[in-house]
Formats: C-alpha cells, structure tokens, sequence
C-alpha cells in the first residue's frame, strides 16, 4: 500500500515540487499552507510522515509539532530556512524526528524519508530481534514498537524509539554520536552531535525515574552512551 505524506509549506512552488517529485515514488501526498490547516487535516486523516516547515502563518511550524505530539507519534521531519542551531534543535525538542534545512537536493528528502520509513515498519525487524526486551520494569516489543514502564504504556518518536532499540539490543557497548547518526539516522551529518544529545535527553525524560541520576541510558563521558548491562 502507497505511503502518505501531508506536506506542511506556505511556498506554492516548495509544496508543488515536493509534491510532484514524491509522488513520481509512488507516495500519496497531501498538502497545507499554514499551521491551522495541517492540524485540521491531520486530525481528520492518517499520514504516515508529516514535512513540516518551520516558518508558517497562522501558527509555527514548532506549535503544529508539540499539539501532534500530543496524539500521535507520526514521523516529522521540520523543513527550515532558518540556519540557526537553536531553531534546529527547538523542532527536536518538541517532537520532530529529523531536520532538513532549505535550500535542500529532493534526493536528500527522498533519502531522508525512506530512511524513516524503512524504521518505522514493524515487519523490518531481524527475527531475532523480535522477542521482547524486559529489562527490570522496561519492556520493548521491537515488533510492535512498543514501551512500556510498570505496565504503562509510553509514548517514543520513532527516533527515540530506534534508539532504545539499540542501546538495550547492546546492553553495555558504548556507542558513539557518530556511530548514534550512522545506525540511528542512516547517515552522516558532522558536527550534529546536539540532535544526538537532545533526543537521548527526551528519550530519558520519559523512562529515567530521575533524570539527574540515570538508571538506564548511561553517559560514557568523552565517548558516548550505553544502556546499563546490570539487572
């Protein structure tokens, strides 16, 4: 069954390239130009990626993140012509997957979104990967891409989700930002070490009792993080 892809910019020929060129891949795409109008056809339709710019009337693409975020753990990848960290890092902090900075080679989104895509699939599992994880009262389900702490389920972007997936697949080994981007991302991105480093926050946020002392996700300082090996 084809993809969906609602594509989120206020630029008609952005949205018309996009459009024209994800769609020659086979993808169905829907389009919006402001941030009312993505929520609106959000809630009344199922995608399974959202590109959504930053920049948007009405209302940011930043807020149109955090409200989908609070339903759904639909892959997004914010689009900004912004070149500022911050910018960059706020659509981390408030849910997105991945960033794409403008001006950008559609071949990059094409990869981009296939990247997403191919983790987000249940079926794409290695068979013995599929058996469910339980680490004291953590269990992740790989095939179904669930968490849950104490018998509560939580709910993970599929980034943050990838990487709880290979920290407690590799319960002890030390990964590094690098090696986070190549297994995580699917690709090299030098100097993105802060986009490692606020999803491994978030991700902590939300299965740390206390962030401030780490039970699972553990800083190896000056080389990276590693899920605890001790029960």
């Amino acid at each position: 069954m084809a993809k969906k892809i609602l594509i989120v910019d206020d630029e008609p020929l952005m949205l018309k390239g996009l459009r024209y060129s994800l769609e020659q891949d086979g993808y169905i795409t829907q389009s919006a130009v402001d941030g009312e109008e993505a929520l609106d056809k959000f809630f009344h339709e199922s995608y399974d990626l959202i590109l959504l710019d930053v920049m948007l009337p009405r209302m940011s693409g930043i807020q149109v993140c955090q409200q989908i975020r609070e339903h759904s753990n639909v892959p997004i990848i914010m689009l900004t012509a912004k070149g500022e960290d911050m910018d960059k890092i706020l659509g981390l902090e408030y849910g997105a997957d991945d960033y794409i900075p403008k001006p950008f080679n559609i071949l990059e989104v094409k990869a981009r979104i296939k990247a997403i895509m191919r983790r987000s699939v249940p079926s794409a599992v290695p068979a013995e990967d599929k058996k469910t994880i339980v680490v004291r009262d953590l269990e992740v389900n790989p095939t179904k891409r669930t968490v849950t702490i104490g018998g509560n389920e939580v709910k993970l972007t599929a980034k943050e989700f990838d990487l709880l997936l290979l920290f407690i697949s590799n319960r002890g080994r030390v990964f590094s930002r690098k090696e986070m981007m190549e297994k995580v991302w699917n690709y090299e991105r030098p100097g993105d070490d802060r986009t490692v480093d606020v999803h491994i926050r978030r991700l902590r946020e939300k299965i740390e009792p206390d962030t401030t002392q780490p039970e699972f996700i553990i800083t190896k300082w000056g080389v990276g993080y590693y899920f605890t090996d001790e029960d």
